[in-house]
């Protein structure tokens, strides 16, 4: 874990961070009792936590105090259900770009416009939807040992950004695992069911559709060449992912070398073709 440092500002701050994380200290700077969280990002500093994990859909952690046994406690968000994750994982599954970052262990930029476009929020506007529970005799509500694992949570979820998603009731592995299903259920298949209107259709007949996968390109014949023209394609891979999100600074640089290699690799099939 990160010991943090002591910052001029009563506000925790972290510069060059994932966008997942910033959003988190966000969310703390935006808390109003700012002493109580200051204490508590203290205690983080020095090292007063002595484990912090989650299990299931909640993080708990050891908190050394002022007693001799370390306080327990736990913080959680309110899970999804599984109607509400079915249509987030059906949104994501349609945008290719989204499934190959997240299959990658990436974290899509824009993936917080899914979950609004389902009328779902991955990250709670306020700490009042944070829920939380320590054992300590402190009354309030974050303690300072529930503050300084708030803090801590930038590290876990700059280690392992899935870690939101598990607080939202789905693991990282059952998302995955989930959207390779509707990946490969989106795939041609090689059967098309029939319904014969005159018979039973509580029992649909199946035929083979006939293809070929390896000769689907083939053709036997030869072909007139004054009927053949070559064009260069309308669209590149570019296109069908849309916009990849990239540092701004980054962007153009990147888009436009990708563009470059798309280009050569246009003019160098064309002249392949032409022969």
């Amino acid at each position: 874990m990160t010991s943090y440092q002591a910052s001029s500002s009563p506000a925790y701050a972290l510069e060059d961070e994932a966008w997942w994380v910033q959003r988190w200290v966000e969310l703390l700077n935006t808390y109003r009792f700012k002493k109580r969280l200051e204490r508590g990002r203290i205690y983080a500093r020095e090292g007063h936590i002595l484990s912090l994990e989650y299990k299931g859909s909640k993080v708990t952690a050891l908190v050394q105090g002022t007693a001799e046994e370390p306080y327990k406690l736990s913080i959680w968000l309110d899970a999804f259900s599984d109607e509400d994750w079915n249509y987030v994982i059906d949104s994501l599954s349609e945008q290719a770009i989204y499934s190959a970052q997240l299959l990658a262990g990436e974290m899509p930029a824009e993936i917080e416009a899914v979950f609004t476009a389902n009328g779902l929020s991955l990250y709670p506007f306020n700490l009042s939807e944070v829920h939380s529970k320590c054992s300590c005799p402190d009354p309030k509500n974050p303690c300072k040992h529930i503050a300084a694992v708030y803090y801590q949570l930038g590290d876990f979820f700059r280690e392992d950004p899935f870690v939101l998603f598990q607080l939202r009731g789905r693991s990282r592995d059952s998302i995955l695992d989930a959207l390779r299903q509707r990946r490969q259920s989106s795939a041609v298949s090689s059967e098309i069911p029939l319904v014969d209107e005159d018979i039973d259709t509580s029992e649909p007949k199946f035929v083979s559709s006939g293809l070929d996968i390896q000769q689907f390109w083939a053709y036997g014949e030869s072909l007139d060449p004054e009927l053949v023209v070559i064009t260069p394609a309308e669209t590149t891979v570019l296109d069908v992912l849309g916009r990849i999100p990239l540092p701004p600074e980054d962007a153009p640089v990147v888009m436009g070398h990708l563009k470059e290699i798309y280009q050569a690799a246009a003019q160098q099939a064309m002249m392949q073709a032409l022969g």
